[in-house]
C-alpha cells in the first residue's frame, strides 16, 4: 500500500501544475512593487515566449523607472486571471484595469475591432505598420469601444495566419478533406462558410487532445503560436495563407485611467506606444526565426499558388462585404484605400 501512495505522489509531482516549475520566474520584477501608490493590472492568455506577450513587462519595467515607481504595471500572463471572455467582463466591470486582447475575441466588444480580420486587408506586417501609423484610422478603429468605456491603447501581435496540418494542403481543395479547429470568433465562422471549409469551434485549451485523437486535422493559427506551443510535433505541414495578422489588442479601463495624475497618464501612454512599436518589429523577426526553427525540425511548409490564392480571395470577399455594415462601409473602404495607396 505503502508503495502504491509513492507512486501516486510521484506521477502527482509531474503533473500537477503546483510542482512545476515556475514558467514566469525569468519574468519577475527586478524591484519591490510593494510601494508602488497606483497599480495597473494588467491581464493577457498570451505566453511571454511569444514577443507580442512580452510587451507588458517591458511597459512594466519602463513604466516603473519612468515613475519613479509610483506606478506599478503588474502583468499577468498566460490566463492567470481568467479566460479572455471572463477577464474582458471584469475589464468593463473595472475589475481588471487592462488586458492584451486577441483580436478573435476583441470584436465582442466592438466590431470594428475585428477589421483587423477581415481576410486579406490587413494581411502582411508592413500593411498592419501603415495602418498603426495613421493616426485618424487607429483613432477610429477604437471610437467604437471607446463609447463603452474602454481606450484601445495600442495593439502588439503574435503573427501570420495560416493552416497547420497533419498532410499536406496545396490547394482549395485538398483543404477540404481537413477539419480545421478556429477561433471562438464570428468572422473566421463566416469566412470558413465561405470557403467551403470543415472547421469546429473549440476552446484553445482543448487543441492537443483534439489533435492527437484526431477529432481535428489542422489548426487556422499562425507558424509563431505553433511552434512555440509544440503544435508542430503533431501537425507536421503549414500552408502559408496569411490572410490575416494575428493580435493582442492593448485594451484599457478609461474610468480607472482618468483616475491617474496627469504626468502618469503620459508616462504610461508613451511606454505602451512606444514599446508596442518595437514589439511589433520583433514579431515580425521572430516569425522568421520560428519558421526556420519548425523547417529544421522536420516541418513542410507551402504556399498557394496564384491561382488558389485568387479563389481564396474572390470566395472571402462576400464576408468583407458582410462586415462592412457592422464596421462601418466608409470606414472600411477608407482603410483600404490608404492600405492600397
Amino acid at each position: 500500500m505503502l508503495r502504491v501512495i509513492s507512486s501516486l505522489l510521484l506521477v502527482l509531482l509531474f503533473i500537477c501544475p503546483t510542482f512545476a516549475a515556475d514558467p514566469l520566474a525569468a519574468w519577475q520584477p527586478k524591484f519591490d512593487p510593494s510601494g508602488a501608490k497606483y497599480t495597473y493590472l494588467l491581464s493577457t492568455v498570451g505566453h511571454p515566449a511569444i514577443e507580442g506577450a512580452t510587451v507588458g513587462y517591458r511597459i512594466r519595467d519602463r513604466v516603473w523607472k519612468e515613475s519613479g515607481g509610483r506606478l506599478y504595471v503588474d502583468y499577468r500572463p498566460i490566463s492567470q486571471l481568467g479566460g479572455e471572455k471572463d477577464v474582458l467582463h471584469k475589464l468593463q466591470l473595472g475589475a481588471v484595469n487592462g488586458m492584451l486582447c486577441s483580436s478573435v475575441l476583441a470584436p465582442n466588444l466592438s466590431p470594428r475591432l475585428g477589421i483587423v480580420n477581415l481576410p486579406f486587408l490587413i494581411d502582411s506586417f508592413a500593411k498592419l505598420e501603415k495602418f498603426r501609423q495613421d493616426e485618424e484610422l487607429f483613432r477610429e478603429y477604437g471610437a467604437g469601444a471607446a463609447a463603452k468605456g474602454i481606450v484601445v491603447a495600442d495593439f502588439t501581435g503574435y503573427g501570420s495566419y495560416g493552416w497547420a496540418t497533419k498532410t499536406p494542403i496545396r490547394t482549395l481543395a485538398e483543404a477540404k478533406e481537413q477539419l480545421f479547429r478556429i477561433a471562438q470568433a464570428p468572422v473566421n465562422v463566416d469566412l470558413y462558410k465561405a470557403w467551403g471549409l470543415q472547421f469546429t469551434v473549440m476552446p484553445w485549451p482543448d487543441v492537443p487532445q483534439a489533435l492527437q485523437t484526431g477529432v481535428i486535422s489542422g489548426l487556422d493559427h499562425t507558424p509563431i503560436v505553433c511552434n512555440i506551443t509544440k503544435k508542430f510535433t503533431v501537425v507536421k505541414n503549414y500552408t502559408n495563407i496569411g490572410y490575416a495578422q494575428g493580435l493582442y489588442i492593448h485594451l484599457m479601463n478609461k474610468r480607472w485611467f482618468n483616475r491617474l495624475p496627469e504626468d502618469l497618464q503620459q508616462i504610461l501612454m508613451r511606454a505602451i506606444t512606444e514599446e508596442s512599436q518595437k514589439v511589433r518589429a520583433l514579431t515580425e523577426q521572430q516569425q522568421y526565426e520560428q519558421i526556420a526553427a519548425a523547417k529544421a525540425a522536420g516541418v513542410s511548409f507551402y504556399d498557394l499558388s496564384a491561382a488558389e490564392k485568387t479563389k481564396l480571395v474572390k470566395l472571402a470577399e462576400p464576408v468583407i462585404q458582410k462586415w462592412a455594415e457592422k464596421i462601418g462601409p466608409d470606414y472600411l473602404n477608407k482603410v483600404r484605400k490608404q492600405l492600397n495607396d
